[in-house]
């Protein structure tokens, strides 16, 4: 391939423009992309102000995060490229100002919409208005850019979760997007979660519906725009780049993990066999660049119709199960344990549900009861029952995910790696795709766990393993004390 088609080159003197840039993933891409196309023009990041912080200082406070670091040292200069612009996905037309607006379309050759609102408990109004609405909206801007070559829309592979096996292809639409809309627009919001049922089917969620219906908006627009749908699956810590653990949300199985290790979660509501499909942050950052390349080369030979489709996950054979990851962390607690625990680290699975809910009374809620006593008797502020009110609504909301497993296929996507041309490999990712990951990997996610979330010091792992050996010897006692005094009951009420 010529120096056209390299992956750095493409991106040479291009615009970029990113919608959730202060998230997870939206960080991640724009490291990757400073990184390694260093002749990158500018981008530009979609940002809205909070009452104690404008665009400006919440772009500052964003390069302060451990994940840029190697940035600071090697290309201090590198920052100078991100642009605030004053937006919300939450505001009609992204709320963009004019000058603003005509800045991004005279300039713009590369968008990526990775904003959404992910809560699995929002109205069907928000998710509708804020995951569909603001696409379309995306889509109506990126008609006026004479410069796109590429649109990439980042979905989730459980968008299509009502079939059995999820293919890297176009599904017909069930809703019609723009119908939905204008009924949510329409209708009292108390009233359309009334009739929520109605519209979403078999969906668990009104995000996975609302992402389902965003897809259809960039297949109906795609007929006049190069666009890519990516899907990705659970995106955990990264792998490598630019360092390893790194993380800075509690979704997916670090939530578990770190409900495990700090004595909270004893009891999950899940099928303990079930494969949890993950994807590490570098990964998909890797993935999504390499896409809209791709993208971009092929809108200007025009060899293929759009959108181009990826199911950004690991094969589905190599995807660790929730005992694999439980495994895992046992073996390696003790050689890495979490400070300030709560009780000692063990869970039990069941896929009974009265089952659950009885062990969950027994196990979590009279414990943390008996423990939050304590703290208002000695003046201190109870907050446990209050974090496992939390837990056990977040387990029936995520039950529907840890109780079934999907056949994703990601051909396209891991093939999409081999189309790298060879001096480009940096941007490589096969091996993760194909061959899933690794024991250090869960370790590494974990220590990032510990580091970036829960801001632990690793020189403090002494304290850390004496408390973890007090709360084993308190559990057993615990027990012991329970058994004795079931025994002690029986044995009254039969003498």
């Amino acid at each position: 391939m010529d120096s056209l088609c390299s992956i750095p080159a493409f991106y040479s003197g291009k615009s970029v423009f990113i919608t959730g840039a202060t998230g997870f993933l939206g960080k991640s891409l724009i490291e990757k992309l400073l990184r390694s196309c260093p002749d990158i023009k500018e981008i530009f990041l979609l940002m809205r102000p909070k009452k104690d912080m404008n665009i400006e200082e919440r772009l500052r406070k964003l390069l302060t995060n451990a994940l840029f670091d190697t940035l600071r040292r090697e290309q201090p200069h590198c920052f100078d490229k991100l642009i605030p612009i004053k937006g919300d996905i939450a505001i009609e037309d992204l709320g963009l100002s004019d000058a603003d607006r005509n800045i991004l379309i005279q300039k713009t050759s590369v968008i990526f919409h990775i904003a959404a609102n992910v809560r699995f408990d929002i109205t069907l109004k928000m998710s509708v208005l804020q995951n569909v609405k603001t696409t379309r909206d995306i889509c109506i801007l990126g008609e006026h850019m004479k410069n796109l070559v590429a649109l990439v829309h980042v979905s989730t592979v459980y968008s299509q979760l009502d079939k059995q096996v999820i293919d890297e292809i176009v599904y017909p639409a069930e809703v019609d997007w723009k119908k939905m809309i204008q009924v949510v627009e329409t209708l009292d919001e108390q009233l359309l979660e009334v009739f929520k049922s109605k519209y979403m089917g078999c969906m668990p969620n009104s995000y996975i519906f609302s992402k389902k219906l965003a897809e259809q908006v960039i297949v109906d627009y795609s007929e006049s725009l190069p666009c890519v749908i990516l899907r990705p699956s659970i995106v955990t810590a990264t792998l490598s780049e630019p360092v390893k653990g790194w993380m800075d949300n509690f979704n997916g199985p670090v939530a578990l993990v770190i409900g495990i290790a700090k004595g909270l979660l004893r009891i999950m509501y899940a099928d303990i066999n079930i494969y949890i499909d993950i994807i590490p942050a570098d990964t998909f950052s890797k993935s999504t660049i390499v896409a809209s390349w791709k993208c971009g080369v092929r809108k200007r030979n025009m060899t293929i119709n759009f959108p181009l489709v990826y199911n950004c996950t690991m094969s589905h054979d190599r995807c660790p199960t929730n005992k694999d990851i439980v495994n895992l962390y046992r073996n390696c607690k003790h050689k890495n344990p979490f400070g300030n625990l709560l009780w000692y680290p063990q869970v039990y699975f069941t896929k009974n549900l009265l089952f659950y809910n009885l062990l969950f009374i027994l196990f979590q809620v009279i414990p943390f009861w008996f423990i939050d006593e304590l703290l208002r008797l000695s003046g201190r502020q109870p907050r446990l029952m209050a974090l496992q009110r939390k837990i056990f609504i977040n387990n029936y909301l995520l039950a529907h995910f840890v109780l079934n497993n999907w056949d994703i296929r990601n051909e396209r996507a891991i093939s999409l790696s081999d189309e790298i041309p060879n001096d480009q490999q940096e941007f490589g990712y096969r091996t993760v795709l194909s061959k899933g990951i690794d024991v250090p990997y869960i370790e590494n996610s974990i220590t990032g766990a510990k580091i970036y979330l829960l801001n632990e010091r690793m020189d403090h792992l002494d304290a850390a393993k004496s408390q973890l050996n007090r709360m084993y010897w308190i559990d057993i006692i615990a027990k012991a004390s329970f058994v004795i005094f079931f025994i002690w009951i029986i044995y009254k009420n039969t003498v």
